[in-house]
This record gives structure tokens, sequence and C-alpha cells, in this order.
């Protein structure tokens, strides 16, 4: 019995759970409390061992370091990490969301990204820089903001510039803006099928939008939407769309309409401010797909079954 039991567990490994990363926002980093005890609550909670991985040196380049570039660092920090070979989840942050899916559909040669859990990303982009306060990254931003956002020096020199995305101005937003509309791809004469077959081959997109209590706005993303893919219709501000009565839903520019139809795609709404989320949300939103079980081998087939009859029989 013994010598079947051991052969059982060579032939059907137990199942294990993945690791996973966490991206934080903007204007944050993986040594401030905020974000050290998020990873920490998501690791006692889900059981499961996660790594915040860090952009740079944090704050400064999460503001100055264009996506594109701030994509490639984390990139190749993940190639790198032995621990996420066999695969891993992602849990986005703001800002972090969009540099998490940029690893989903540029990374080349990276471990396969399992689960996405997005908490207020700014997926179809924001219609205003979000609001900083008066330390010296916000000075600066704020002298930057007043250029041409759509400059080639502004899209090299913000972050937040890659995903601004103007409804009154879209014919600049799809010829200068550097990271959403590739992203999206939203460029008819630029769509790659790659992005949208590695976009939807995830096995759960986890889209948390955190909406502001009654009499409050949130003043981080405009419109909340965005963080299920809604926005506003090109050369309008209003109404906000659904994300399925958009383009990129309707036309399926990244998998998002079939991921949904595959019932993949998880539109959740939680009161807060933005990134407030609960400890009872996060249990009941985010662990549970941070648990999800995975098999170290397929080693489930009729062949491998039989053969372990055969052997069990023998013994």
């Amino acid at each position: 019995m013994a010598m079947a039991m051991a052969i059982l567990f060579i032939i059907f490994p137990l199942a294990y759970s993945i690791p996973f990363i966490v991206l934080h926002g903007i204007g944050d980093q993986c040594s401030n409390r905020g974000v050290k005890t998020f990873t920490e609550e998501l690791n006692s909670f889900s059981g499961v061992k996660g790594y915040c991985i860090e952009v740079g040196n944090g704050s400064w380049d999460s503001w100055f370091l264009p996506l594109t570039e701030q994509t490639n660092i984390v990139c190749e920090k993940v190639k790198q990490m032995k621990e996420l070979k066999g695969g891993y989840n992602i849990v986005g942050l703001s800002q972090g969301n969009l540099i998490g899916r940029g690893i989903v559909e540029f990374c080349e040669g990276g471990p396969p990204v399992k689960n996405f859990i997005s908490l207020a990303g700014p997926h179809a982009g924001t219609a205003s820089v979000p609001l900083c306060g008066s330390g010296i990254f916000c000075i600066l931003a704020d002298s930057l903001i007043k250029g041409q956002v759509y400059s080639d020096y502004i899209q090299e020199h913000l972050a937040p510039s890659g995903y601004l995305k103007l409804p009154n101005a879209i014919p600049d937003y799809l010829e200068k803006c550097r990271f959403l509309p590739v992203l999206n791809n939203e460029i008819p004469s630029k769509r790659n099928f790659t992005y949208k077959e590695r976009f939807s081959s995830l096995k759960n997109l986890v889209l948390i939008m955190v909406s502001p209590l009654q009499f409050e706005q949130d003043t981080v993303l405009i419109p909340k939407e965005t963080s299920w893919f809604g926005y506003y219709p090109d050369g309008e501000f209003n109404p906000v769309l659904p994300p399925q009565e958009t383009k990129l839903y309707i036309e399926d520019w990244i998998g998002l309409r079939t991921l949904d139809k595959a019932g993949r795609v998880h539109f959740i709404s939680v009161p807060g401010k933005h990134l407030g989320i609960s400890v009872e949300d996060m249990k009941k939103h985010v662990v549970p797909y941070l648990k999800d079980h995975s098999s170290k081998e397929d080693s489930t087939s009729k062949a491998g079954f039989s053969r372990m009859r055969k052997i069990i029989s023998e013994h």
C-alpha cells in the first residue's frame, strides 16, 4: 500500500498555490508602510508567498520614468526570479496595473501569468492627471503637465502622460501617446494579435472598482469606471460607457470580450476611496484568486493513469 501511495504522489503531484507579485501605484514604493502592510496581509490571508516588485527607486521613477521603461524593468525582474518560473499571479494597484498588463502582453520569455487581480486600475485611460499634492514630486509633475501632454518631452518624462486619454483630443492621443494606445491595441494599423492572445490566456481577470461614498468623487481615476475598462465616447466627456459598449470590447482588441464570454472576467465594486479596500473585501475578492491551486505537472493523462493501475496491481 505504501508503494502504491508513493507512486500515486509521483504520477499525480499534489496541488500547490503559485506565488504572486504586487505592483504598486504612482508615488508609492514597496518599502512604504501601506504597500508593505498590504503585501504582508495578502501573504498571511492566503498562505501564499508574495513579492512586491520595485521599479527603479520607487516613488520618483513611478512618476517620471516612462511606462514602457517601467514595464521593461519589471519584465527582466520576473524573468530572473526562480520563484516565478512555474507561473504566478499579479495584484496591481492603480498605475501598477498598466505595468502588470504590459508584462502579460509585452514580456517576451517571461513566466506565465495565471490570475490578474486589478485594484483601481486606469485600464481605459484617465481624463485627468492624478492629483498629487504639494511635495517636490508634485511641483515637478505640475510644471510638466502645464506643457503639451502629448509632446515628446512630456511623454518621455511624465509616466501618467502614457495613459492620459483626453476625449476631446483622440487624434493626438492615438498618434502621440506612447503607452496606452499600444497596450490596448487601439491603433488600427498596428494591432498586434500576440497581445490579444496573451491577455486572453489569463485564467481569471478580477477588475475591482473602488466606488466613493455618496457625495464623494474619485479624484484620481476619471472616470472611475476605467477600472472596468469603461470610458467616455470619443469626443465627449459624457456619458461614461460601460465596458461592453466600448469599441475595445465590441471589436475585442485585446481579448477582453473573449475572456468575458468565457466567464473569466469578474467585475467587482467595493466602497471606499482610491485604493481603499477593507480587509473583509480583500479576503472576499482578492485572496481566493491567490489560493487558486495548480499542479506542477499535467500527469492526469489516460496513459499515466493506466500505468499507475498496472504498477499498483503488481504490488
